[in-house]
């Protein structure tokens, strides 16, 4: 019986562009990390060139303390708080400045942590939901009124809300409901408690004092 497969041609494998551009892309990375590497030395990630970046004893103040942060430079100061320093009252919601769930005070004013380098903040003050009661460990007004109002449901934008309130209240924002919504609008609330905010935020505006 005659093989008929000597006389068929062979025909190589089929070249995609997705293929093509996998292949090169595994063959430019291993050039860029073996050129980045000692000569004889056994290349890693941490030799390639995008790999984070290490910074190592710069300190942020917050809440009247100094905490020092060893971490890749890229480092926002949410993730600093919640994963270095351990304040995770702090919250992480969209981690692209559009829900307020992170807002902290910077120097007084409210700021979104998800948006700060860690590393940009050295030499200023940094205050959390943590580091807003009373000396003798007492709520804040801010907080009290929440409580009062009920102006939470599932309680996870209420740290950012409460934040906010505060620095609205001292930007002088809060006279109205109408300004306190345009004011407060940063930052959203998914179970729909405005109502119950705008009203604590005006009893926060009455027992806050200057």
């Amino acid at each position: 019986m005659l093989d008929e497969s000597k006389d068929k041609p062979q025909y190589a494998p089929a070249v995609t562009r997705r293929t093509f551009l996998g292949t090169t892309g595994l063959i430019v990375g291993a050039a860029v990390v073996a050129s980045a590497s000692p000569a004889g030395s056994t290349p890693t990630f941490d030799d390639h060139p995008l790999a984070p970046q290490k910074s190592e004893g710069y300190v942020l103040r917050i809440n009247g303390q100094d905490h020092e942060i060893v971490h890749d430079d890229r480092t926002t100061v949410l993730d600093a708080l919640r994963e270095q320093v351990g304040l995770t009252g702090t919250k992480k919601g969209c981690d692209h400045g559009q829900c307020g769930a992170c807002t902290v005070h910077l120097d007084g004013q409210r700021v979104l942590s998800c948006l700060l380098l860690a590393v940009a903040v050295q030499g200023r003050d940094l205050r959390t939901i943590e580091g807003i009661t009373g000396d003798d460990g007492g709520l804040h007004p801010m907080q009290q009124a929440f409580i009062d109002h009920d102006a939470f449901q599932c309680g996870y934008c209420t740290p950012g809300q409460i934040m906010s309130a505060i620095s609205c209240v001292k930007e002088g924002h809060a006279d109205s409901p109408v300004a306190i919504q345009e004011f407060m609008s940063g930052n959203l609330c998914r179970c729909a408690a405005y109502p119950n905010i705008v009203a604590a935020i005006g009893q926060g505006r009455q027992t806050m004092g200057p």
